[in-house]
Order: C-alpha cells, then structure tokens, then sequence
C-alpha cells in the first residue's frame, strides 16, 4: 500500500471555524475524508495534524520511511521554522507545500516561507480543493 501524508501546522484543527472568510468552512475531517474518497486504489492516506512545532517535525520524521510523498501545509510556521525546514530536508520524497490561502496576497510576513526551498511543488489559493490538487500532483510525481 502506497502511504501519502498528509501534514497540517497549528490552528488547523480549527478549520470551518476559523476566520472562514479566509479559509472556508470545510473542517480538517472534511478534507481527509474528501482525499479517501478520491485517491486511487492502492493508496492510503494518513493526514496528521498538530499545534507544536516539535510535533510537526516528528511527523515529518515518522514519514521519512513509509512515506512515498508528504503534503504540508506548515501553516504559522511556514515563516518561522527552520526546524521545519531541516526535518523537509531529511526527506527523500516528492513534498507539496499546501496553503489554503494565498500566502503573497497576504500580510507581508506571510510571503517568506521556510518550506519552499525544499518542496518539489507549491499549491496555494485554492482553499480545501487544493488538498486534492496537491494529491494529484504528488501521484503523478510518483508515477501513480
């Protein structure tokens, strides 16, 4: 079984209620039932989220070796952490970068990201539905 994760940062466990304005009203569970519903046959899902940086990197860590691509979407800490960075580094998988807004059409700390330097592929802007876009991408990345 081909096993893609699926990585969230903080505050995304709140989505739906979370200034929908920005991010819709789609919750997390919505999205990670959407991408079981979606992905091909042969390939599992396993979407993770969490609040802590530390947490985040662990994540990226447990993907290094059962993981044939990792979806993040860092949140926050896109423009903060470079232990965010290092663990991508560690990778040896295709990484999407995921946001659900446009980080560049955002507050101007917004538009440096930690996580760009290392991610095969960037989808940002097109809210929940760029869960599934980033999931088509990193299939096709990995001839599946």
């Amino acid at each position: 079984m081909t096993q893609i994760h699926v990585l969230n940062g903080p505050n995304l466990n709140l989505l739906g209620v979370r200034e929908p304005e920005i991010y819709g009203s789609t919750t997390l569970a919505d999205i990670e039932a959407r991408l079981k519903e979606v992905a091909p046959e042969g390939v599992s899902i396993v979407l993770k989220q969490t609040n802590y940086e530390g947490g985040l990197v662990e994540l990226i860590h447990d993907a290094r070796e059962i993981a044939a691509g990792v979806i993040i979407n860092p949140a926050a800490y896109t423009h903060t952490s470079v232990a965010v960075l290092d663990a991508l580094k560690m990778l040896d998988v295709p990484v999407i970068e995921l946001h659900l807004s446009n980080p560049h059409t955002r507050e101007t700390f917004r538009h440096h990201s930690f996580v760009s330097p290392v991610a095969t592929g960037i989808v940002a802007g097109f809210g929940a539905s760029g869960y599934e876009l980033a999931l088509k991408g990193i299939l096709a990345l990995i001839g599946h």
